[in-house]
């Protein structure tokens, strides 16, 4: 199969899977389980494509397998957040917003404000484990190496800093507290750090093979929405209007890099 009858086919599997979860979706009225979705989807292309490419060489399962530690932790990770703590507020905010301003039902907003952002996204950041597969055969080399080295450390810090603040969360004594301990001392984002080290490292795993240097905008996407779009930006600004001490967090921690805490 071509690179782009790969694709094609791939995104033809992820609009009819997202079709299927916006009628879910419309019976239950929250669209909060896409956030799953986006990390199980990416196991699925990842699988699909293991499947619809030629061989099973080592590259392959190192993608598939390195994709699917990462997507099965964080989408289980989502789901059960969305279990203990009920629909997403952000998502509740933009679709009553267009509601009320522009008046679109709940089957329109939700439709063009998530589904439709959502899917695409999803496609082009999950384009490593896709064209990373194709023409495969090439052998493993210090590239793939590094980016072994960087998902690993991904999944494991990503890992442990949403451990961490599940359990300082789980202290009634913290409540309205900045979490600033652990991980959460060097980074104010150490689960975004991680997301970008995965994609990094699957990038520098694809980037060895013939068309694995035409996933870049993958990473790149990734990085600037957790950064300056969808991730950061939203997170902080709900933070500093609820958490007293979070601007002094701000001042003395590095908002994606870890690093030492500045002195205040």
């Amino acid at each position: 199969m071509s690179p782009l009858s790969l694709l094609l086919t791939n995104a033809l599997i992820l609009v009819g899977g997202f079709i299927i979860l916006w009628l879910i979706c419309l019976k239950t009225r929250d669209v909060t389980p896409i956030d799953s979705v986006w990390a199980f989807g990416m196991v699925v292309l990842a699988t699909t494509t293991f499947f619809l490419t030629d061989g099973t060489h080592m590259r392959k399962w190192i993608l598939l397998g390195l994709c699917s530690a990462w997507g099965l932790r964080l989408g289980g990770y989502m789901l059960w957040r969305w279990r203990d703590h009920g629909p997403d507020r952000r998502y509740q905010a933009l679709i009553g917003k267009a509601q009320r301003d522009r008046g679109w039902g709940f089957g329109k907003a939700t439709a063009l404000l998530v589904f439709a952002t959502q899917a695409p996204l999803l496609f082009i950041v999950c384009l490593p484990v896709q064209l990373g597969q194709v023409g495969s055969s090439v052998p493993i080399g210090l590239l793939a190496i590094c980016g072994i080295v960087l998902a690993i450390v991904g999944i494991l810090f990503e890992t442990i800093g949403d451990a961490q603040l599940v359990r300082f969360k789980s202290d009634p004594a913290n409540a309205g507290q900045v979490m600033d301990k652990g991980l959460w001392r060097y980074t104010r984002h150490p689960n975004y750090f991680g997301d970008a080290c995965v994609w990094w490292g699957l990038f520098l795993i694809a980037a060895e093979t013939p068309y694995g240097l035409f996933a870049l905008p993958g990473p790149v996407l990734l990085t600037w929405t957790l950064m300056k779009w969808s991730g950061a930006p939203t997170v902080e600004g709900r933070l500093h209007k609820t958490r007293p001490g979070y601007a002094d967090y701000v001042k003395r921690t590095s908002g994606f890099i870890p690093m030492p805490p500045k002195k205040t």
